[in-house]
């Protein structure tokens, strides 16, 4: 079953829901987001109804708007207990905590930012909401005299951002300091099945532009990245899975890898893959795989005759994030038929109302190895040869 909410709704995963007549809760009013569609709707009171006696349903959402939803209806699951363990980044790091002994980290309040004293906290350090999305509220301070401008920069990011998600998804009162966790940054697909097994669906490269950097600006995968994480990624997710006792789970998680293969944990985001529908679509355009009917068929992928002939390939889900310095509402147009002219073989653009959020869209790409000097233009633009201003 899946429950769907905005901000958006993908063609891909509607023409998966409306082929497999899955059953699907529309949730609040999300109607329009679904017209045209023939899909197997079903009521509230009729889910609810399914799921009574079920501990651990197999239950997918395309937005974690719908937390509060599944909070507020399905209590006689474990769902609320999960998604609180895994949304709040403070208990989800008390339930590893004896696995990386001496890793720091603290809650601290919005309100106590100008008065905590940080000079005990190890250098860099991350500060973001508890409870987030998106890298919205995410910063990097790297030296102590930083953290006055970091406070009033977050302060000023909040009152942009405070308001587009609901406070299950982003609530911008409770924040977690933790040390930087050292290695390159992997975000991965995967659900644990009706056994409590970690299926793995894709494993992304999170790329940045600096050490300072925290955007969601480029991922990319290949038959590279997956071979060489897959193993460890998925011993780690056992492990995870094991602790907090995860059965018909699907999740996106982010982790990451140092130079010994050690997997540290980032977050684990429950009950759904990228957001915006973004990485399920990513792995369709790079391995014509689909993600959802992988969860709901319970499903293991072939790697082996799945990655055959990707050698030289990079496929890449890029962010359009609005780093330009310009709100969305003083921005008149942007060009996305420059954009595309960056890239030899883009699979897909899909805009959004960068009035309403900060961004202007998504692209799906396929890049030849040789040629990633492509992605690392887009990696370091703050896209301002792109926009017009009125």
């Amino acid at each position: 079953m899946i429950i769907l909410d905005k901000p958006y709704i993908s063609d891909f995963l509607l023409r998966t829901l409306e082929k497999n007549k899955t059953q699907v809760i529309l949730n609040r009013d999300v109607a329009e987001l679904t017209k045209g569609w023939d899909l197997n709707v079903i009521s509230k009171d009729a889910a609810i109804q399914q799921f009574t006696g079920m501990s651990t349903p197999l239950l997918y959402t395309n937005s974690e708007n719908s937390i509060s939803w599944i909070e507020n209806n399905l209590q006689q699951t474990d769902l609320p207990v999960k998604l609180k363990l895994f949304k709040n980044k403070v208990l989800f790091r008390d339930l590893l905590k004896d696995l990386y002994p001496g890793y720091f980290y603290k809650g601290v309040s919005l309100d106590s930012l100008e008065n905590i004293d940080i000079t005990s906290f190890p250098l860099p350090f991350i500060i973001k909401p508890a409870v987030g999305f998106f890298s919205l509220g995410v910063f990097k301070v790297e030296t102590f005299s930083e953290w006055e401008e970091t406070v009033d920069a977050i302060k000023k990011e909040i009152g942009l951002i405070k308001n587009l998600y609901p406070p299950e998804v982003l609530h911008t009162g409770e924040f977690i300091i933790e040390e930087c966790i050292i290695g390159e940054e992997f975000a991965i697909d995967c659900y644990f099945n009706a056994a409590g097994k970690p299926v793995v669906l894709n494993i992304m490269k999170h790329i940045f532009s600096s050490g300072k950097d925290v955007n969601d600006r480029v991922y990319i995968t290949s038959k590279e990245i997956i071979e060489n994480h897959i193993s460890p990624i998925t011993t780690f997710l056992s492990e995870i899975g094991k602790r907090a006792e995860l059965k018909n789970f699907p999740a996106h998680v982010e982790v990451r890898i140092d130079e010994k293969g050690t997997v540290a944990p980032i977050e684990v985001n429950p009950l759904r893959f990228g957001g915006w529908c973004s990485t399920p679509d990513l792995a369709f355009h790079a391995f014509g795989i689909n993600l959802y009917e992988y969860l709901f068929g319970q499903k293991t992928p072939d790697w082996a005759s799945i990655l055959q002939g990707k050698e030289e390939l990079i496929y890449s889900n890029i962010v359009l994030n609005n780093s330009t310095g310009t709100e969305g509402k003083h921005i008149v147009s942007f060009d996305y038929e420059k954009l595309l002219a960056g890239f030899e073989n883009p699979l897909e653009l899909r805009k959004t109302d960068f009035r309403k959020f900060p961004l202007f869209g998504f692209l799906f790409c396929e890049t030849r190895k040789q040629n990633m000097k492509e992605l690392d233009h887009i990696l370091i633009s703050d896209l301002t040869d792109y926009i017009s201003v009125g």
